[in-house]
C-alpha cells in the first residue's frame, strides 16, 4: 500500500504515561494531525473552519510503543469513498527503521454544520483525493 501524506510528528513530554512510552490516547491526536495535513495537502484553499467532515469511527491497533526519542512520521491515504462517507488509513512509522508503530483505520462523514445533518461527499472532493492519490 503506498501512503502519499506524510506528516513528521513532534513528541513532547507531555505526550509520554508514568511509563515513558507515548499515551495511547495521545496517538490519536497524532493521527488527527495526520488527517488535518492529508485534507490541506489536497486542497490549497483547505480552512478549518469551513471543512465539511466529521469523524464518525477511528480503530487503532498499537505494535510498537512509541518512545520520547523516536523519530515518526503518520502516513495518511483514502482508501474508498462512500455517498456520504471517507474510509480513511493511517499508520505511524519510524522515520528510522521502518517499522509500523501503530495503525488507524477511520471513518469520516460528510456533515453540513447548519443542519446538523449528514451530508453527500462532493465530487469535487472525490476529483482532489482522486488526483492527489493517482499523481
Amino acid at each position: 500500500m503506498i501512503f502519499k501524506s506524510k506528516k513528521s510528528i513532534q513528541i513532547r513530554m507531555t505526550d509520554l504515561d508514568p511509563v515513558g512510552h507515548v499515551n495511547n490516547g495521545i496517538i490519536f491526536s497524532y493521527y488527527d494531525t495526520g488527517r488535518l495535513f492529508y485534507l490541506s495537502q489536497i486542497d490549497e484553499d483547505f480552512d478549518l473552519q469551513t471543512i465539511d467532515k466529521v469523524l464518525v469511527r477511528t480503530e487503532c491497533d498499537f505494535m510498537e510503543s512509541i518512545l520520547f526519542t523516536d523519530d515518526i512520521s503518520v502516513e495518511t491515504k483514502v482508501l474508498e469513498i462512500g455517498n456520504k462517507s471517507v474510509k480513511m488509513m493511517q499508520r505511524i512509522v519510524d522515520n528510522k527503521s521502518g517499522k509500523i508503530k501503530s495503525t488507524c483505520l477511520s471513518i469520516l462523514s460528510g456533515y453540513d454544520k447548519q443542519s446538523k445533518t449528514s451530508m453527500i461527499i462532493s465530487d469535487d472532493f472525490r476529483k482532489k483525493v482522486a488526483d492527489f492519490e493517482s499523481s
